[in-house]
């Protein structure tokens, strides 16, 4: 059955940036087209300022997903959020990324001019062998935290854990992280761009160090740190053809769909953001391969999947 224009799907135009530590992977095997040597993210799925995404084709072609946010309440199920509440975006760090930590919600309110805060979580598309990640710190309380920080221990204070593709990492706030060269990632994330740089390497940036924040980060750094052993899970062994659900907390619940000949699920969220990690395929008809991200809206109905692809999803809470 053919579906109306307000059930049909919304593919975003993504924003791509810049970064330190980026490459040229997001170019040459996701085909994104955009210059250069130092391509660290693509921002998926955002109706952020500093990237708004842009509908690529269909009934709102050319309209931005804050317009649409703005103007059609009714594709996200009438939410009640000052603003698209999510960001997608896949991170390729061919350097390794600074050591960071983010703001909850009511710190970045009073700090950081009415920002949200920032819960993210990553799914591990692809890493090397023996990959770690930077997840956690040592510090056993807050006196012996500022003496590391003070006293420059960053070997002793930063936290290595080993990751594998398939790896599911959730991040609160007051998380110490950072990804590590050559990792591959999609991140699911609040609608913020703060970030709070606790070390960097030393690097410089245009022949100065690039900033960093140590009074904000020794503000909200969790101590102690939650367990190595709680921060990492493996989610390498899902069903097929099903929507799983991989994590969920007040900010985002997160999905894994591998589609491997046909899947159908019914379209029940107020708005699910899907993006295919790798693979090709159809989804009602329409073909999608890896590097695609698109909304399906609220009120769509059933989804039919098609082909050989993995995707993750998202969406909020009503």
């Amino acid at each position: 059955m053919k579906k109306g224009n307000s059930e049909e799907l919304i593919f975003l135009v993504p924003v791509c940036k810049h970064n330190i530590w980026g490459g040229v992977k997001l170019r040459e095997e996701f085909g994104y087209p955009v210059e250069g040597n130092d391509i660290g993210e693509c921002w998926g799925i955002s109706a952020h300022p500093e990237g708004d995404g842009t509908v690529r084709d269909g009934r709102y072609q050319g309209r931005k997903l804050s317009e649409l946010w703005e103007g059609h309440p009714e594709l996200f199920g009438h939410l009640q959020y000052d603003r698209y509440p999510l960001l997608t975006k896949i991170i390729d760090a061919q350097d390794d990324l600074s050591i960071q930590v983010h703001p909850d919600d009511a710190y970045a309110k009073e700090h950081e001019n009415g920002s949200l805060g920032k819960t993210e979580c990553w799914y591990i598309m692809g890493c090397k062998e023996d990959a770690t990640i930077v997840i956690g710190h040592n510090a056993k309380d807050e006196a012996e935290l500022k003496e590391m920080v003070a006293q420059g221990r960053w070997q002793e204070l930063i936290r290595e854990i080993p990751i594998h593709k398939g790896d599911f990492i959730q991040i609160d706030p007051g998380t110490v992280h950072a990804i590590k060269a050559d990792t591959l990632i999609l991140e699911t994330q609040q609608n913020s761009a703060i970030t709070y740089r606790l070390y960097d390497y030393g690097r410089l940036q245009n022949g100065k160090p690039r900033e960093l924040h140590i009074d904000k980060s020794l503000d909200v750094i969790t101590v102690p740190a939650k367990s190595a052993r709680d921060s990492v899970e493996s989610i390498s062994n899902l069903l097929e053809n099903q929507l799983n659900q991989i994590y969920s907390c007040e900010k985002y619940t997160v999905f894994k769909l591998d589609v491997n000949g046909n899947a159908a699920f019914g379209q029940s969220y107020p708005f699910l953001a899907a993006s295919v990690l790798e693979g090709t395929g159809q989804v009602d008809g329409k073909e999608v391969h890896k590097g695609d991200h698109f909304m399906i809206p609220f009120g769509y109905g059933n989804v039919e999947m098609k082909g050989s692809m993995s995707l993750i999803l998202s969406t909020v809470e009503r």
